[in-house]
């Protein structure tokens, strides 16, 4: 496994409040003005990208039918009439490894794209021996498209039998009952996995973690009572939320959720800083001329942006969250630093 060094303390609170690049980056592409000539000369313009004249294939690393493809799926509908067809090919397998690796390996020509995502970028150095391809080196970043929000969830009934009713009474029960509770994941290094282990980092208790053979079993044992809380996606949780199965006690956003309002954010539970939410993102090959990027960049959130693509994300219990190339380079690298740290501190390996 790699091994981190770092001088800084985790980093909690992530970026937040991009703009949407739709319009960020047209005044980089138009024409820049030299100093003044005499009479009529005119100044020069910048050659405009080359057209994307053949299909684009876009890698989506997770099999067809959940969040992230039904919003890929929305996406390659709108762009056609300005970018062309976009052909969606779904290469799931190795933690999503599979897919990006593909797009790491393309050529450089703007034509293969690919989503990403926390677990790849950011997640998957940490937890693999070995990896096929260099998160930080092998990619252009395009832009991120959405966030997945989590929220922390007990059994109703077990919260009931155990009297906790907000996220500060779990912390309370858990420094005053050492080693009573535990809470499930869909495996070892999973989202799940490494959420339970920031919370027991930042609030200060121990609970056992009890992987399962991906999330589906993992929310079944929290619905049966066999764990007592887990971290779970919002559009996996919520319809049982709403259900009265099970008790939300906080979504790890940094704000609250139009779908769970009157859910506190870990931060106003008690928990400063706590904000752990999964992300998807576009990145090309590294090498992929920047003018094709900021095209892909500017029509892609363009079409995010669009009331209808938004509202299909949140159908699909997604938020769409946009950045510019730059924004979501530094945005990697960052929690590519941070997930280290989490990862190496609590010992999380893949196995």
């Amino acid at each position: 496994m790699r091994t981190a060094s770092f001088d800084q303390r985790r980093t909690w609170l992530l970026s937040a409040g991009f703009m949407a690049a739709s319009s960020l980056f047209s005044s980089v592409v138009s024409a820049q003005t030299q100093p003044s000539a005499p009479a009529a000369a005119s100044a020069p313009v910048a050659a405009p990208a080359p057209a994307l004249n053949k299909p684009i294939r876009l890698v989506v690393p997770y099999a067809p039918g959940g969040p992230i493809d039904v919003t890929a799926r929305a996406l390659a509908e709108r762009v056609k009439d300005s970018l062309g067809v976009v052909i969606i090919d779904n290469k799931p397998g190795a933690g999503g490894n599979l897919g990006v690796d593909i797009v790491a390996k393309a050529p450089a020509d703007g034509y293969t794209i690919g989503i990403s995502a926390v677990a790849t970028h950011a997640i998957n150095p940490w937890l693999f021996n070995k990896m096929p391809f260099n998160a930080a080196t092998d990619f252009a970043a395009i832009t991120q498209m959405v966030r997945v929000p989590n929220v922390l969830v007990m059994n109703a009934d077990t919260a009931a039998r155990l009297k906790i009713n907000t996220l500060a009474d779990l912390i309370a029960y858990g420094k005053s009952n050492p080693g009573k509770l535990n809470y499930g994941s869909g495996g070892n290094g999973s989202a799940g996995h490494l959420a339970g282990e920031m919370f027991k980092q930042g609030a200060g208790i121990f609970a056992v973690h009890i992987p399962y053979n991906g999330g589906n079993p993992a929310q079944l044992a929290l619905l049966s009572g066999q764990v007592d809380f887990n971290f779970d996606n919002l559009a996996t949780a919520a319809p049982n939320i709403r259900g009265g199965k099970l008790k939300a006690l906080a979504v790890t956003s940094a704000e609250r959720l139009a779908a769970l309002p009157q859910v506190p954010t870990a931060t106003e539970a008690g928990l400063k800083g706590f904000n752990l939410d999964s992300w998807f993102a576009l990145y090309a090959p590294a090498g992929t001329p920047p003018d094709i990027v900021l095209q892909l960049n500017s029509e892609i959130a363009r079409i995010l942006a669009l009331p209808e693509i938004r509202k299909k994300a949140e159908d699909a219990g997604t938020l769409v969250e946009l950045m510019s190339p730059q924004q979501l380079g530094e945005y990697t690298r960052k929690e590519l630093d941070s997930w280290g740290k989490v990862i190496n501190d609590a010992h999380i390996t893949a196995d």
